[in-house]
């Protein structure tokens, strides 16, 4: 009887499931036209253009006035420009408001409602996508696209998976030795997960896809905020990597590595890593190998300025010292080799820079124009998200404003091209911002 009750409860929960899906939803498509908008081409701007948007893509571009027998929502774009949503492909959804102290000590359901916070207002900030490089987002991801939570496209890693004294490792002292089969808080929440072996690393690697990863986030390497694992140190072995890359590669996906220094890169590269992620301190032969291979790198624009991380101690202070100096050699070498390059922020715990996530990005016109730097933040940031292959949670063309790609698209008031500064207030230079089709923020009157 308990079983055919159990039964019967799951059949129940199952198709309430179905019912509140979006892809179960049958509500008509809305229809949206930019009437008179310069599209961003990925490397100039264009004529004045027309663009119609239907469900959630782009139908039609035309030099014509478009008119439509559905009702449309119409805006003037008054030869104001189109460009796509922009993406950070470094980012860590529950890390960026609380303290580190806060994220430690408070009780998670609030940690959950201040990422909630913080993803709306990332999309406000016109990041229509982020790709997650550690942390439980898996829910919030699900809120996101189910309608209950405004925010971006997440990318989620689920846990980063880190060895004992590694740059994920987030134990207090007083929780070593490990308890054989007692996990920590942070490994309990979906922190991280602590591995030491080939078949730890596989084990949990196979735990974050079974959850909805769409990527896999090793720290090969010390870190900068690490608890413990000095920078310069080397972690996980090649043989723990390879583990968590073949586990990735059999549900179609790849492993991302956190990885500062050229022996922790190289390793990570020999594993069949796909992404490395920072590499401010690599030498001139590991770049010419990232080259070689096509390996992507995803960088920072850590420097010395106002969007700095601020570290609370002597030790982690230097060690972000060493980074920010070696921030200018590595997009030299980047560009040097023609390296697949990503742009991501990589913002940990505080909101108020979190609020200057565009002024990041015009930060890397130190290094590329600013018509680059678009491109890169948008087209080239897509083409990292689509690594994700089979288990890409947004299966679609985005990162451009293209007939039958995902409407995800800003309408900023000037050129971006001429003032990228003008993305670093996106309260009032972002007039209009688009998801997936849907008008999330408009201060334009409509037609």
């Amino acid at each position: 009887m308990m079983k055919l009750i159990g039964a019967a409860f799951m059949t129940v929960m199952l198709a309430l499931f179905a019912v509140s899906s979006p892809q179960a939803q049958t509500a008509p498509q809305s229809v949206t036209v930019f009437d008179n908008v310069r599209i961003f081409d990925g490397t100039a701007l264009t004529a004045p253009m027309n663009v119609l948007v239907q469900g959630n893509q782009i139908i039609r571009i035309s030099a014509e006035p478009i008119s439509t027998v559905e009702a449309a929502t119409r805006i003037a774009g008054g030869g104001r420009t189109l460009m796509p949503g922009l993406i950070d492909a470094h980012w860590h959804t529950f890390m960026v408001r609380p303290s580190m102290a806060l994220a430690s000590t408070a009780p998670f359901t609030f940690i959950t409602l201040l990422a909630g916070a913080e993803a709306e207002a990332t999309l406000m900030r016109g990041f229509t996508s982020v790709r997650d490089l550690g942390g439980p987002s898996f829910g919030l991801k699900s809120a996101i696209d189910r309608g209950v939570v405004t925010g971006p496209r997440i990318w989620p890693s689920g846990a980063m998976i880190s060895q004992t004294g590694g740059h994920g490792d987030f134990r207090m002292l007083s929780e070593i030795p490990a308890t054989p089969d007692t996990l920590s808080y942070p490994e309990r929440v979906g922190m991280a997960a602590i591995v030491d072996s080939p078949d730890d690393a596989r084990k949990r690697t196979r735990e974050q896809l079974l959850q909805g990863a769409s990527q896999i986030k090793l720290t090969v390497g010390g870190g900068v905020s690490s608890p413990y694992g000095p920078l310069d140190t080397v972690q996980l072995s090649v043989d723990e990597i390879r583990a968590a890359v073949e586990a990735a590669a059999n549900w179609g996906t790849y492993v991302t590595a956190h990885a500062y220094t050229s022996e922790a890169v190289r390793n990570a590269i020999e594993a069949g890593v796909k992404v490395i992620d920072h590499g401010q301190l690599v030498d001139e032969e590991t770049a010419k190998l990232m080259a070689e291979t096509g390996t992507w790198w995803s960088l920072q624009p850590f420097l010395d300025d106002g969007n700095a991380n601020v570290q609370p101690d002597a030790a982690r202070q230097a060690s972000s010292a060493a980074v920010r100096a070696g921030t200018d050699n590595a997009y030299r070498l980047a560009r040097k080799y023609g390296i697949k390059v990503a742009f991501g922020t990589d913002i940990l715990f505080d909101a108020a820079r979190a609020a200057r996530q565009g002024s990041q990005l015009a930060t890397m016109t130190r290094w590329y124009t600013p018509a680059e730097v678009l491109k890169m933040a948008t087209a080239d940031n897509a083409a990292l998200l689509a690594l994700s292959d089979r288990r890409n949670p947004y299966p679609g063309t985005l990162g451009v404003v293209e007939v039958g790609a995902l409407a995800d698209l800003l309408l900023v008031d000037g050129d971006p091209i001429a003032d990228i500064e003008l993305l670093s207030d996106p309260s009032k230079n972002l007039l209009v911002i688009m998801k997936d089709g849907r008008i999330v923020k408009n201060t334009l009157v409509e037609n």
